[in-house]
């Protein structure tokens, strides 16, 4: 098997194949992918398929054709359209991240420490954008599930299965929280790199983002588990009723015509004929229909004609262009300032530029929504203040 001897050939070869393989990537789940069908994309020349074929790009079974896993995986995971939920990436890095912790607390070489430092940052970075990625692709199949599956017995266990794997995403963000919270403090208390503790923050951003996520995620999983059984136990009852009324035992074995006569629904009246409105086309060149139409004026001819009522024009001055601008208080901005303080954030809010007029009411309002929204990246103290009246708790950045 041949293989890429560097990035260059690799990304040339994509390119100048980037036709054959965006329809190979587009028809991926068809799964019948032809030779033949390639062959036409490049000009019949067998040699470009070959080339593919012996660099493992694509694979070839039977005349059929179909992108290898390796970079059919690449492709889905950059384009963001991967179906599969790869939460065994998630725990193997955390265990990455903590073989690498102990790593670099017994090391004593400084490079060999800050390759250390290095791999433990690019996958703390990543594991955010995995987690988010894997709530993401997990609500997509539950609704693709619930609205495509046919078959309600499958239905179910995929979505049962679906909240199994929702309960180890939740489980796996509790482990990434207590392993910066509580098990590696010596670590962050040694490790003092601004880029780590900017990147532990918006990992904590993307995890308290992706626990939200979750609960809605259970939310509608118990929903659309209860609609199948309701719909179930629906279809169930509807085929012994169907059974019955095949075996002509149903008036014997029922009470649905009691159940009848005591409905009063619209649907059991007889229907009232509605007049049938004649085809414009019909009206305008038939001379029997353009007969009846001067019957139907002249017997209407006596009515008076009432003009309508005309509107005055609109004044020019609802026309004009009118703009109005407003400068909006931008929260993650001022957690961004006030984490880089030693203030309490109270304090910090009553005392913050918010370039604009900002009241003492709505300052409160600010404090109340930053101590919510942000809760995972504060510290609550059990102290208490009082100003204007109002009580607040002291909290500090972590």
């Amino acid at each position: 098997m041949n293989t890429f001897n560097n990035i260059k050939e690799l990304v040339s070869t994509l390119y100048r194949e980037e036709k054959l393989l965006s329809e190979m990537f587009a028809k991926r789940r068809l799964l019948n992918y032809k030779y033949s069908y390639a062959l036409e994309i490049v000009d019949f020349n067998e040699d470009r398929i070959n080339s593919l074929i012996q660099l493992s790009v694509i694979r070839e079974n039977g005349g059929l054709l179909e992108i290898d896993d390796q970079f059919l995986d690449f492709f889905e995971q950059v384009l963001d359209v991967n179906e599969e939920i790869n939460l065994s990436y998630i725990d193997e890095n955390i265990k990455s991240i903590k073989e690498n912790i102990i790593y670099f607390l017994n090391e004593n070489n400084e490079n060999r420490k800050y390759s250390y430092l290095k791999f433990i940052k690019k996958t703390f970075r990543k594991m955010g954008i995995v987690t988010l990625r894997s709530v993401v692709d997990l609500r997509r199949n539950i609704e693709n599930t619930f609205k495509n599956e046919s078959n309600y017995k499958i239905k179910k266990l995929k979505l049962e299965n679906l909240d199994e794997k929702r309960s180890v995403v939740k489980g796996l963000i509790m482990q990434t929280l207590t392993l910066i919270n509580e098990e590696e403090l010596t670590f962050f208390r040694n490790a003092t790199d601004e880029e780590l503790n900017r990147i532990i923050k918006d990992l904590k951003y993307s995890l308290s983002e992706s626990s939200h996520n979750l609960i809605e995620i259970e939310k509608q999983i118990i929903d659309f588990l209860n609609q199948i059984k309701h719909q179930g136990e629906f279809l169930e009852k509807l085929r012994k009723l169907k059974y019955l009324k095949d075996q002509f035992r149903i008036e014997s074995e029922t009470d649905i015509k009691q159940v009848i006569d005591r409905k009063n629904q619209v649907v059991f009246e007889k229907r009232t004929p509605e007049p049938l409105n004649l085809l414009i086309d019909f009206l305008r060149d038939d001379e029997n229909a353009f007969a009846s139409i001067k019957k139907v004026a002249k017997k209407y001819s006596d009515k008076l004609n009432y003009q309508p009522l005309i509107a005055e024009s609109i004044s020019d001055e609802y026309l004009e262009n009118s703009v109005k601008e407003e400068v909006m208080i931008n929260l993650e901005e001022v957690r961004n300032h006030f984490v880089v303080t030693s203030d309490n954030l109270f304090n910090f809010i009553m005392n913050y530029d918010f370039f604009k007029e900002v009241d003492f009411n709505y300052r409160v309002t600010i404090f109340c929504q930053m101590a919510s929204q942000f809760e995972i990246e504060l510290k609550f103290s059990e102290e208490y203040a009082i100003h204007n009246n109002v009580e607040y708790a002291l909290v500090y950045p972590k």
